[in-house]
Parts: C-alpha cells; structure tokens; sequence
C-alpha cells in the first residue's frame, strides 16, 4: 500500500535517490558558479528595481538580450522537476506542489542573492532572483504534471497486472450453478 501518494517500492527510492544526488550535485554547480569571486576592474551597482535590468537587456535587443535573459530563466530551472523528483510523490495537488517547488526556488535564489552582497565582483540583482522563479516554475509545469500522470499510469498497469498474475496463480474461483427452491 502507497503510503501519502509516493511511488511503491524499489522504483520509489531509485527516483528519489537519484532526484537528490541531482539536486545536491546541481545546487553546488550552481554555488560554484554565481559565489565565486570575480577580478573585475569596477563593478556596477546593484539593481534593486524589478525588470530595469530585463529592459536594459531588451534595449541591447536581439541575440544578447535573449542570451542574457534564457542565463535568468535555465539557472535555476532544473529545481522546478528535482525538488519534486527528490520528494517523490505521485498524487500531488498540482497547484499545491506547484506552489511548493516555486517556493523552494524563490527561496534558493534569496539565499544566493543575499550571499553575493558579501562576495567580490558580485552584484545582487533583483532581476536574477524574479528570473530564477519564472524558470523553476516554467520547468514545473513543462515536466511534473506530465511525468506524474505517466508514473501513476504505469503504477495502475503493473498493480493490474500483479492482481491478473495473482488470480492465475490461485486458479479459476469455482461456480455453482442455481439450486431451486424445493417444494
């Protein structure tokens, strides 16, 4: 029996296993990546004003603009299919774990944005942060809903094929045929 609508079994710990080692290995790429320091000759100041960063990229237009904001949006985007892949929860409320996983996200990219004040040639950018949410919360909806509905299909299959495996083994249930009153 499925206990609060997790994945059964083996197959459970193997997804959620390899969700967290992703997860771990994938929050130190990123660690690694926006708190190292960096020798720069000046550094701007930071921006504290939601999307003045975005416009500014727009203005440069074209493919550096793109770039800069598809940089935002992957960063943190795998946290939006490993946090709920770590979890491993098959019946979900998909507003509920959808709010938990942004939730998440925001609070990853908060963290990181607080941590950069304190390292050199970092800026803090509040554009960052709302770019990172965007993203973990476009790669949930690109992937979770759907993976999940795979899952529990193909969990309903092998539990019917398990029950039809099972009444084999046991045999045909006899039948009797309808005794009529007697007279």
């Amino acid at each position: 029996m499925q206990r609060q609508g997790s994945i059964g079994g083996s197959a459970a710990i193997r997804i959620r296993v390899t969700g967290g080692v992703l997860l771990v290995a994938h929050l130190a790429f990123v660690a690694w990546l926006t708190l190292r320091p960096l020798d720069v000759p000046w550094v701007t100041p930071p921006n504290l004003r939601p999307f003045a960063g975005v416009r500014a990229d727009l203005a440069l237009g074209g493919p550096v603009a793109a770039r800069r904001i598809a940089e935002g949006l992957a960063l943190l985007a795998p946290l939006g299919v490993l946090l709920p892949m770590a979890h491993g929860r098959l019946w979900a409320f998909p507003f509920a774990s959808l709010v938990r996983t942004v939730a998440a996200g925001f609070l990853v990219s908060l963290g990181i944005l607080l941590l950069q004040t304190g390292v050199p040639g970092r800026v803090p950018d509040v554009d960052s942060l709302l770019l990172n949410t965007v993203g973990v919360a476009l790669a949930h909806l690109a992937v979770v809903p759907a993976s999940r509905s795979w899952l529990r299909r193909r969990s309903e299959r092998q539990e019917r094929a398990a029950v039809r495996q099972e009444e084999a083994a046991q045999g045909r249930t006899p039948t009797f045929p309808r005794v009529g009153i007697a007279p």
